[in-house]
């Protein structure tokens, strides 16, 4: 009964995000988000763009620098092709969660075991989402005289997140976890793949003082994601200081990760609305605009790269297998 009522759950939860995203539209002014949208300078939006090309080859660098680490080896271009394919998947998942795509394209390349390569690109995900979570804090900090409880909510969700990687983190306890949770939970016909797939989970595990670059890299990345979103603020016209915003939207964008909805649709967007418009009184159409156009520039223009590369990497495979 439990399982039946997971199964139907997982069906539903993503429409939570796109009710909410309905409601939000709902309850605005149709006709000034069409205004604001036509306001802006396509100008900025080529700029905007732009800064993806750096953005994609220092996360890929932070990438490859974990790839090191599990004794990994893949050229810098086959990596960033395989993470623009993951970055598709998981534009259109909910929670993001599927970047995990990468898995069995790194499978084809490197022959490496599927749990390394799940514990790598897992490991990539969470350190790059760690990056964020600091700048997420320090911006609940910012606004703590405002909004007190922001920074109450940040503080246990990373305190949360720090425990289970602590946990994690040492094989012994990490492998007698997954045992118990194969041995009672997973049908016995699955259980030997299963067994074989986590005892590869901790092969090559990468020492934790080894990710502080990646991390620092992975800072750099939000900074450019956020600056991308910034410029359309600025096309605007729309009055919030850069530094404010630089790590005032990584709150709405942590919100985002909640896997009710597809690539944080909806759930960011009310989040942002709610910042922004509380603490500078910045209209709520102008908002959704600069949260969507940011969406769309930072995420689904690099997802469709991603789906371009998938299309060429299928019909290779095609050609091949003709052959």
């Amino acid at each position: 009964m439990a399982r039946k009522i997971f199964k139907q759950a997982k069906k539903f939860l993503p429409l939570i995000g796109i009710a909410i995203f309905v409601y939000i539209v709902y309850n605005l002014d149709i006709e000034k988000i069409i205004v604001v949208f036509l306001s802006i300078n396509p100008i900025f939006i080529i700029c905007s763009l732009t800064l993806t090309i750096p953005r994609l080859i220092i996360r890929n660098t932070a990438w490859q620098i974990i790839q090191k680490e599990q004794k990994i080896t893949i050229s810098f271009f086959q990596s960033l092709k395989i993470f623009l394919i993951g970055y598709f998947y998981g534009s259109i998942t909910p929670g993001y969660i599927g970047q995990l795509m990468r898995v069995p394209y790194m499978k084809e390349k490197t022959g490496a075991p599927y749990g390394k390569l799940f514990v790598n690109s897992l490991m990539e995900t969470i350190i790059h989402t760690l990056s964020l979570y600091g700048m997420m804090l320090i911006g609940a900090l910012l606004v703590m005289g405002v909004l007190p409880e922001l920074l109450y909510i940040s503080g246990i969700w990373v305190l949360l997140l720090a425990i289970i990687l602590f946990y994690f983190v040492k094989r012994e306890r990490g492998e007698k976890l997954f045992h118990l949770l194969i041995h009672y939970l997973i049908p016995k016909k699955l259980k030997t793949n299963l067994y074989r797939f986590v005892d590869t989970f901790y092969t090559d595990f990468p020492e934790i003082k080894k990710l502080l670059l990646p991390l620092i890299l992975g800072i750099f990345t939000w900074i450019i994601i956020f600056s991308q979103e910034y410029i359309i603020v600025l096309a605007l016209g729309i009055d919030i200081p850069y530094l404010y915003f630089l790590l005032l939207f990584p709150i709405a964008n942590v919100v985002g990760f909640i896997p009710i909805t597809f690539a944080g649709l909806g759930t960011r967007e009310l989040t942002a609305i709610f910042l922004f418009s509380t603490l500078f009184g910045v209209g709520e159409e102008e908002v959704f605009v600069f949260t969507i156009l940011g969406f769309v520039i930072t995420d689904i223009f690099t997802g469709f790269i991603g789906f371009i590369l998938s299309l060429t990497e299928t019909k290779k495979r095609n050609m091949i297998s003709a052959f």
